[in-house]
């Protein structure tokens, strides 16, 4: 029997990972339609200055700290700025020249495999088991199953792009991985609005070296709307949210969200634009999926066992029952954070 407290939680909570999903699955077609109007770099880089300048706010009123104060912390958001903001997306906007956002959401998706690869190479408490590199061989077969590189023009095209985003979900994974061990105690708020401004100025100084200007932006209401939208939308309204669904649901459940994205954002892009992706590309986000429940199964087990578990007094909240493992940082633009509780124990995933 569902306890009736986690039966209206957990509808609360898909209600959140829902619009989640949908927030950040549409921000992939919203950039390839930007990208018609506003060069790559300068699209990203506006897009995260206007976007940490508002979280930096929001910060500022519901923290005790909205900067950084020592090494250590500008050290984090240095890194993550670098890394999660302004490489990943710098990629991910220049693979969407050649690609569709449909595809370059489901490229983007193994960016969770690639992390806990990339942790399993470098911090020794988290090596892959044979799971894990069963889940990693999945992931990149996937998306070997979406690119099914080929001589012709038009797939050689697509080969660039999804490598261009292939190497955004890298960075990801190197980002991430670099910052858990520069858990400077930052509030989640502040570490993501420093990132934003930091990654946006990275962006905005690479921009001119490759000869992007303003006056190569196209000011058309369709550019209007993308970057609202993605501003306003996908970078604070839905980072909000995130902060709330972490905290109600954990990071285990809440990196789901990265595998609904596709989903939405190949919907978004066969109602809007009329893009329809082939059965290949299907075939692929779903093995990339099954690579990231072979490397996060324990943790999946773990939170469909607390849904079905029977109701006792006894038993702790669903949040206290899981293990804490680190947050992933979000394909988004959103930056990891490290589990509250000291001590926690760490799966072997």
């Amino acid at each position: 029997m569902i306890r009736r407290a986690l039966f209206r939680s957990k509808y609360g909570d898909l209600v959140l990972f829902s619009i989640l999903a949908l927030c950040w699955g549409t921000s992939f077609v919203a950039i390839e339609i930007g990208l018609e109007y506003v060069p790559p770099l300068l699209f990203a880089g506006l897009r995260y200055g206007v976007a940490g300048l508002i979280v930096l706010g929001y910060a500022a009123v519901v923290t005790d700290r909205f900067r950084p104060i020592d090494r250590a912390e500008w050290l984090s958001v240095g890194v993550a700025g670098i890394f999660l903001i302004a490489i990943y997306h710098a990629l991910l906007y220049l693979g969407e020249l050649y690609v569709s956002g449909a595809i370059a959401a489901t490229v983007a998706s193994t960016a969770p495999i690639l992390t806990a690869a990339f942790a399993g190479a470098v911090l020794p408490r988290e090596q892959l088991s044979l799971a894990g590199v069963v889940g990693l061989v999945l992931g990149l077969l996937g998306v070997v199953a979406v690119v099914r590189p080929s001589p012709t023009g038009l797939e050689t095209e697509l080969l660039l792009g999804a490598g261009l985003v292939f190497g955004a979900a890298i960075a990801f994974a190197v980002g991430t991985v670099l910052t858990r061990p520069l858990d400077a105690g930052l509030p989640l708020e502040t570490l993501q609005a420093w990132a934003m401004l930091i990654g946006a100025a990275v962006l905005l100084v690479g921009a001119p070296l490759r000869g992007e200007r303003l006056a190569a932006i196209d000011v058309t209401s369709t550019a209007l709307l993308s970057f609202t939208y993605l501003t306003l939308v996908s970078s604070v309204f839905a980072f909000l949210l995130y902060f709330q669904l972490l905290d109600r649901a954990g990071p285990t459940q809440v990196a789901l969200v990265g595998y609904a994205e596709p989903a939405v954002a190949i919907g978004v892009s066969w109602v809007l634009l009329g893009y329809v992706v082939d059965s290949l590309t299907i075939l692929g986000l779903l093995t990339i999926l099954a690579g990231f429940a072979a490397i996060k199964r324990r943790h999946l087990a773990r939170v469909v066992d607390t849904l079905f578990e029977e109701e006792s007094d006894q038993r702790p909240s669903v949040g206290s029952r899981l293990p804490q493992e680190p947050s992933e940082a979000r394909t988004d633009g959103g930056t990891p954070q490290e589990a509250d509780a000291v001590g926690a124990e760490r799966s072997a995933d």
